[in-house]
């Protein structure tokens, strides 16, 4: 058996999450162990590197899964996407022995996009938090992500993947704001890049912090939710549809060699980190 390693993209709109779950309920994985046997007439496991919730997108989600396959990479790859529904794509394919997604990744990225529209916009319905009629205070927002950085307990913000698992203290190398006019309004992009995640903690910080930027919660409140590591209080679920997994960073030694600059979204990697 070979192991090949993914980039995979989806539209989670149509799907409950990425983990498999019991027949008929779909999901990211599923289809793609579907594709794959289809292909290869191997049943396989596909691991990824993290697991986004239901109605979450994903640009750079990683995995991989080992397959009998006596023909080129490329062939797999466009294989796999014809047998996949429109919605879920690889983008690049590769072989990878001793590769594991999750247990090799050093980061993941995410990212949240909320639209102030002038009047809800249809187009925007599966991508954005819309929030008509609205401005949201920049500065606030801005200063309420700073306090995220470094390493704190997240215990406020989310729970443990894992039943059974008490850890709550997550690392975050970056947690940023920014905003762009556009022809409907205004759109502002959260950014946050850490070791792990807990479950619904980007989601439940930017609901969070949206109500700092509302003006409806200071910055001192903020911070003491993040403090008291108290998840009632942080009672703003952000939607799912705005929330997107961008990206995976791991050690160049942990990948075969691969050409740069192939995944947008991904900046300011340190010397000793590689992003697929």
């Amino acid at each position: 058996m070979k192991r090949y390693a993914a980039v995979l993209a989806y539209d989670g709109s149509e799907y409950q999450g990425f983990q498999r779950q019991p027949a008929p309920t779909p999901t990211i994985q599923a289809a793609v162990e579907a594709a794959v046997a289809g292909v290869t007439r191997q049943a396989a496991t596909v691991i990824g590197a993290g697991r986004t919730d239901t109605g979450v997108h994903a640009l750079g989600q990683v995995i991989a899964f080992d397959v009998d396959w006596n023909h080129s990479e490329d062939d797999l790859l466009r294989a796999i996407n014809s047998q996949l529904p429109l919605d879920i794509a690889l983008q690049r394919l590769w072989r990878q022995d001793g590769f594991h997604p999750r247990y090799d990744a050093r980061w993941r990225q995410y990212a949240y996009r909320i639209a102030t529209v002038k009047a809800r916009n249809p187009l925007l319905n599966r991508r954005a938090w819309q929030l008509p009629g609205e401005r949201l205070n920049l500065d606030a927002l801005r200063a309420a992500a700073a306090k995220c950085l470094g390493e704190h307990d997240f215990g406020a913000f989310g729970t443990p993947p894992r039943p059974g698992s008490g850890n709550t203290v997550r690392q975050v190398f970056q947690s940023r704001w920014e905003t762009a006019a556009k022809d409907y309004g205004w759109e502002y992009t959260y950014r946050i890049r850490g070791t792990a995640f807990l479950y619904h903690m980007a989601r439940r910080l930017v609901g969070t912090m949206v109500q700092v930027g509302r003006g409806k919660l200071s910055l001192q409140g903020f911070e003491d939710i993040l403090r008291r590591c108290d998840i009632e209080r942080a009672k703003v679920l952000a939607p799912p549809q705005g929330l997107v997994l961008e990206a995976v960073g791991y050690q160049p030694r942990s990948l075969r060699q691969i050409q740069t600059g192939e995944l947008a979204a991904c900046a300011a990697l340190t010397p000793l980190e590689e992003t697929i």
